[in-house]
Formats: C-alpha cells, structure tokens, sequence
C-alpha cells in the first residue's frame, strides 16, 4: 500500500487534482435538479457491465428520454446507440420513474445519517440498481463517502495487494470488506472515498470520467 499512496500523493500535487476537483463540483451541482438526479440514476443503471464511456454517450443523446420514452422507445433508442442490454435496462429505468420526484427529498433527509444508509436504501428501493451502482449514483450527485468498487478499481487494488484476488462478483458483504480497505487508503493520502475513486480510475484507465 506504501508505493500506492505515494503514487497518489503525487498525482494530487499536478494538474489532475485541478481536473477532479472540477468534476467533483460539477457532480455535486447535479443535486441541485431533481431530472438532472434521475438522469444520473438512470446512467448508473446502465453502467453495470457496461463502459461508462458509453453511458455517458446515451445520456448525452437521450436528453429528456429517459424520463418520456416509453417502454419500447426506450429499448429501441439503446439498440440503436449499440447498447448491449437494452431489454433489461430498459425496463429498469421504466421502473425507476416511480422515484422521480421524490429522489432530492428522500437523499437529503436527515433521517438517513450517512451516504451508506442512503445506498442501502437505494439498492432495497431501486430495481437494477447494486452496491456499485448505487454508490456511482451517489458519488455522481456529491455523495462522496462510499467506495464504487468497478473492475478498475478492484484491479487497482489487486495489485497493490489490498486484496488476494479479483472476484467475479461481489456480494454485500465482500462489497463491504473491500469498502473498508479503501478507507484505511482514505485516511492515508486524505480525501473521500468518491475523491479517491477518481484517482484509482485514472490509475488504470490514465481519464477522468464520471
């Protein structure tokens, strides 16, 4: 872990320190819009096995789609973007219209106390939407106390030796046990979880994305 936060001590003193905290404001205004947060919903339901290149390709596009076109439309317009699972996905953000509305009221209540009770309650209440969805879709509104553990990340991690092997998949409480990896990372180089995510990213992938 030493030779990783080193790595990411560094990085913050260049020019992509500028780049992320750029995007983390312009994510953080996003809670600002009630269909500019269900547009993110809707993004982060189509980045599961997906290229987040491509999610923000169709979220350009759609525009007012994701919350007007019906069904089929839907399924129709992510076919023709060359999306792969447009049937499933589809459905999911038809299902996820019963929230718009209610999505700034219910993720700024003081009732839930932290970004984690938030994502627990978006995975129970949101059909499609897992541990990693839910937390991109956190941090991508200005939550940024939860870790997005996609493949770069985890590989990252792998190889820095913060955890013996890449999982296929991840259940809650692997998800969990991963999370609280990252955390001590956290603490190390100083900045959130949605903070250091980017910086991991960019680590495998050399782009700041969203």
């Amino acid at each position: 872990m030493h030779e990783l936060v080193c790595t990411i001590q560094t990085l913050k003193k260049s020019e992509l320190r500028v780049k992320i905290g750029k995007r983390m404001k312009e994510l953080k205004g996003n809670l600002e819009n009630e269909d500019d947060v269900f547009s993110e919903l809707c993004f982060c339901l189509l980045t599961a096995n997906e290229r987040a290149a491509k999610g923000i390709e169709i979220q350009e596009k759609i525009g007012s789609g994701f919350l007007n076109f019906n069904e089929s439309e839907l399924k129709e317009f992510l076919k023709k973007s060359g999306y792969r699972f447009y049937n499933i996905r589809s459905k999911y953000v038809t299902l996820a219209r019963v929230h718009h509305g209610k999505l700034r009221e219910v993720l700024t209540n003081t009732n839930k106390k932290n970004d984690k009770e938030m994502r627990e309650w978006l995975v129970k209440n949101v059909k499609g939407l897992g541990y990693k969805e839910a937390s991109h879709f956190l941090r991508n509104i200005g939550f940024m106390d939860v870790a997005i553990l996609d493949k770069h990340v985890l590989k990252v991690m792998h190889n820095h030796s913060l955890i013996d092997s890449l999982p296929k998949a991840l259940n809650r409480k692997k998800y969990l046990e991963y999370e609280k990896k990252l955390e001590e990372l956290c603490g190390l180089v100083g900045m959130k979880q949605g903070e250091l995510d980017f910086y991991l990213w960019y680590l495998k992938t050399g782009k700041v994305l969203k």
